[in-house]
């Protein structure tokens, strides 16, 4: 990797009430402002416990996920197993993270060359146009490269949740990878055997201030995942999740306790 420098945290800025310096004007492209004439699209939704049931009932999951597969690329999904008591105790200790002193959350920073920790964008480049985002990157898989040192002791309750949530996570995981395969009518471990032990899986919590301008910035560019797959938790309270279909833009319903699964790169490439 290139020489890499570090910005100030966005929310750092946003307390002070100034307008965003140049480097975060995307110019013409309408910012991150909500722009209610972009339609809202209802994308699939998936029924995580019809999947595993009966037959007849997993059959036609099984289809309704194909066609959000080939036509969208993501979709909502439901019925996950977690109960809506503990996917509040995620968003609540993201939030009280980012509420955080400055000087709490700067026990987190990431170190320069690293993409691990507390920070905004990476600058690597002198004209780069910085996304309005502050961000908490942690490594949650495999156990031999997770970073302790950048995992939050407040709130309390930070390490514990997040442990708990990625395990839920991984057997979400397995479940939608087969499940994606049956709906392709293949062996049903094809993609977990593509895959490989152990599984890679990071986490990013991320935090969009205000902004005295939102029709200048963006809070995260236009970019797909390099993923397999995402798992994305939607704020409750705030829409802002749009996702490009056939050269036209869509915003994305909330559906509360949901989380939109976005099939990722490295998914969408793989050779059988």
């Amino acid at each position: 990797m290139g020489s890499v420098s570090m910005a100030t945290p966005v929310q750092e800025l946003a307390t002070d009430g100034q307008d965003p310096s140049e480097r975060y004007n995307y110019g013409g492209s309408g910012g991150g402002a909500l722009n209610a004439s972009v339609p809202l699209v209802e994308i699939p939704t998936v029924d995580v416990g019809s999947l595993i049931s009966s037959p007849s009932a997993a059959n036609h999951e099984l289809q309704k996920l194909s066609l959000a597969l080939s036509s969208w690329g993501c979709f909502q999904v439901v019925n996950h197993g977690m109960t809506d008591s503990f996917v509040d105790r995620v968003h609540e200790i993201s939030k009280q993270f980012f509420d955080l002193p400055k000087e709490e959350k700067h026990r987190y920073i990431r170190e320069p060359d690293s993409i691990e920790g507390y920070g905004t964008d990476m600058i690597v480049a002198e004209n780069q146009t910085l996304d309005w985002i502050d961000r908490l990157y942690l490594t949650l898989n495999p156990p031999n490269q997770v970073q302790l040192k950048f995992w939050p002791e407040k709130p309390e309750t930070f390490r514990e949740v997040l442990h708990e949530y990625s395990t839920k996570l991984q057997v979400l995981h397995d479940v939608m990878l087969k499940a994606m395969a049956k709906s392709l009518k293949l062996d049903e471990s094809v993609f977990l055997r593509m895959i490989g032990e152990p599984v890679i899986m990071s986490a990013r919590f991320n935090f969009y201030p205000p902004c005295p301008r939102p029709d200048q910035v963006l809070g995260l560019k236009p970019h797909s995942d390099g993923t397999v797959i995402t798992f994305l938790l939607q704020d409750k309270e705030v829409e802002g999740l749009q996702v490009l279909k056939d050269g036209q833009w869509f915003r994305v319903p909330v559906i509360p306790d949901a989380l939109v699964l976005n099939a990722g790169e490295h998914l969408e490439v793989s050779k059988l």
